[in-house]
């Protein structure tokens, strides 16, 4: 320390590597993704199959470190399968056409039409004036308004509506960071509110769309919107129930008045006054959306229905170009595009099937074990690296499972995508918890008990359900 400053003596060449990092961590991978390809081709595995368990090893390491940002690394799969001949460069830049990347995309501009228009935050405020007259109603509102909204609004861009709010109420009540039990539970209520509602449909979470478009791509099944809602809705509803549970018996109040906070919500809702026929257009456009995903999804397809209300929403001037730049990140678009392509070239090539077969060379395992163990893998995978990242390399392999040993292939989709949707641990396992984490009420070693049980409940509720609810016979 000197004069109040504090000098960093650490050595000069320790410094450099922290600082270009992502630069060696990438140079270490392009190394060792050279030196895979210049092995000789194993036993039982195509020359072309080869090369693409190559590129999956690259994207692996690439996205699990996130040396670069996960869409350059969505690109290169793009570049290398053409150029390393595992599949014409017509087939690979086709993928990206995939009906589930315009789903999403569709998605995002109208969750960015709700967004800026100020429904969003309106609608938040009405959830929670009808919740928050007790400190734990106040609790429970935000977490059953957050999850209700993840219907509907990718669950990050939900998060990232409540944290203001959030916060406003905190500083109403005079929650003093990193001290206050009541503020940590205020956003952990936020956190589990959004990751809990956002695997129950296919808007919640882009990964969910992405893991029915690698589906399809495997063998031209697919799972319409209504679907996923039944299939995924009583997991969320049971988390959502063992949530509020937590929040009641766990977390002790320590503050009986918050008076505070329903005079700000009130407040809040008196200065918006009533809701502009903007609000009330894109509302209704949004409600038809969702009404045809569910009724006519299959027949018309998802991401047919999504272009046409994205152009409802230009034609009648409801939003324009720069909301949408403000408020899409294309770079998730890229993403998704680059994991169907590495999907479908592992399956193509016989990659995944040969990683199957080197892990579990002979069929004797419980099918129900193997499923088992895809929930667990899922979940806690996405403990450390996207959960985004976790379907695109997962579910391919996890396919070739279902094959081997008669599970429905449908199952293991929702095996992989909604367990990967469902992390609660740490901030590197989605945004939502990054979001809530940044408020700084709480640190994960606070919560890491809470949190691990949460992770395991995940593996018991996915198994009950599909034992008790679901018609998949294993």
């Amino acid at each position: 320390m000197n004069n109040g400053k504090y000098i960093d003596s650490r050595p000069l060449w320790l410094l450099f590597i922290f600082e270009y990092k992502n630069f060696f961590i990438s140079l270490f991978a392009t190394l060792f993704f050279f030196i895979i390809l210049a092995l000789p081709t194993p036993d039982g595995l195509s020359s072309e199959g080869f090369k693409t368990l190559a590129v999956f090893i690259l994207v692996l390491c690439l996205w699990i470190t996130q040396a670069l940002p996960m869409s350059v690394t969505a690109l290169l799969v793009f570049g290398l399968l053409p150029l390393l001949g595992v599949m014409d460069s017509n087939e690979a830049f086709s993928l990206f056409g995939n009906q589930a990347v315009f789903f999403i995309l569709g998605a995002f501009f109208l969750a960015a039409a709700i967004m800026t228009s100020g429904l969003s935050t309106r609608i938040a405020f009405i959830f929670l004036n009808l919740f928050g007259s007790t400190p734990k109603r106040l609790l429970v509102g935000l977490m059953l308004s957050s999850a209700f909204f993840t219907f509907f609004i990718p669950e990050h861009a939900v998060a990232a509506i409540y944290l203001p709010i959030a916060l406003e109420i905190a500083r109403a009540l005079h929650l003093k960071p990193g001290y206050s039990r009541y503020g940590k539970t205020l956003f952990l209520a936020v956190a589990w509110g959004c990751i809990m509602g956002g695997v129950a449909t296919l808007l919640g979470g882009a990964r969910n769309p992405l893991a029915i478009g690698i589906l399809y791509e495997y063998n031209g099944q697919t799972i319409s919107f209504m679907e996923w809602f039944l299939y995924a809705s009583p997991i969320t509803v049971c988390m959502l129930i063992i949530g509020v549970l937590i929040i009641k018996f766990k977390f002790k109040p320590d503050i009986h008045d918050i008076s505070p906070a329903t005079k700000l919500i009130a407040s809040k809702l008196q200065e918006m006054g009533g809701m502009n026929l903007k609000e009330k257009l894109i509302l209704v456009i949004f409600l038809g959306t969702v009404f045809c995903w569910g009724v006519w999804g299959e027949e018309l397809g998802l991401a047919e229905i999504a272009i046409i209300s994205v152009g409802l929403l230009f034609l009648f001037n409801l939003m324009t170009w720069e909301d949408v730049e403000e408020n899409v990140n294309w770079g998730i678009i890229l993403m998704y595009g680059g994991a169907i392509a590495i999907g479908k070239a592992m399956v193509t090539t016989g990659c995944a099937l040969w990683l199957v077969n080197l892990f579990l060379p002979n069929d004797s395992v419980s099918p129900f074990l193997i499923l088992i163990g895809i929930v667990v893998l899922a979940v806690f995978l996405t403990e450390g690296i996207s959960n985004s990242a976790v379907v695109a390399l997962l579910l391919p392999v996890c396919l070739i499972l279902s094959e081997k040993f008669g599970i429905d292939p449908k199952l293991v989709t929702l095996a992989v995508a909604i367990p990967a949707g469902l992390a609660f641990m740490l901030p590197t396992s989605s945004p939502t918890n990054a979001i809530c984490y940044s408020a700084g009420y709480y640190t994960i070693s606070e919560i890491i008990k809470i949190t691990l049980f949460l992770d395991i409940s995940v593996v018991v509720v996915f198994t009950l359900v599909n034992q008790f609810l679901w018609s998949f016979s294993i």
